[in-house]
């Protein structure tokens, strides 16, 4: 009776070793067939702590996708300069759409210096034509996410100074993930149509 049961806990264990091999097999092997990052890889091969979505993907010219879930500070650090790009362009004049992005824009408090529809308070109004560190998608992220002293210091210059000249503080730690803050600049967006194309005011 003894050795059937130490026979039968031996054969569970075996087993059990050896579905999840078998587990972390297909794991492994469905990221790399998706291209998906399997170790939080970064580009050039670095890693950068097991942030999905971003990495391999942002430096395969891949970014941006909708939905993705990285924080804003892992896919800054991810791409290379230029790289980050809205995946919701094509939503700007959908009202609905865009009204998702303005409710983040609230929860986030970002209301609390820009006012509640944009239109400015104690810092800049995000609808006029103003965009002094550029009005690009890839420079908007950046700056929302790691704020204009650390922007700064990534080389970003200031090209004309406005009324409001306070620093943007960082947002990248407060919004969780890259996918809401896209939809927060899809709203900046939907109130200041054609944006991305302006140049910095020199």
């Amino acid at each position: 009776m003894r050795k059937s049961i130490i026979g039968l806990l031996t054969f569970v264990f075996i087993a059990g070793m050896g579905a999840f091999a078998w587990k972390a097999c297909a794991t492994d092997q469905s990221a790399a067939t998706s291209g998906a990052p399997t170790g939080g890889e970064q580009a050039g091969g670095a890693s950068s702590g097991g942030a999905p979505g971003g990495g391999a993907a942002a430096s395969a010219g891949q970014c941006c996708k909708p939905g993705d879930t990285t924080p804003p500070l892992d896919l800054v650090k991810a791409t290379p300069k230029g790289g980050l790009h809205n995946p919701y362009n094509d939503k700007i004049s959908d009202a609905a759409f865009a009204e998702e992005g303005h409710k983040k824009f609230l929860s986030f408090g970002c209301n609390g210096c820009h006012g509640g529809g944009g239109g400015g308070g104690m810092c800049p109004p995000l609808t006029n034509d103003v965009w002094v560190y550029g009005p690009d998608d890839d420079t908007l992220f950046r700056l929302v996410s790691l704020g204009s002293d650390d922007l700064k210091k990534q080389g970003y210059t200031r090209i004309k100074q406005e009324v409001v000249v306070g620093p943007m503080p960082p947002f990248g730690g407060i919004i969780k993930t890259s996918d809401d803050l896209w939809k927060v600049i899809t709203f900046i967006r939907s109130v200041n149509p054609g944006s991305e194309k302006k140049p910095p005011l020199q």
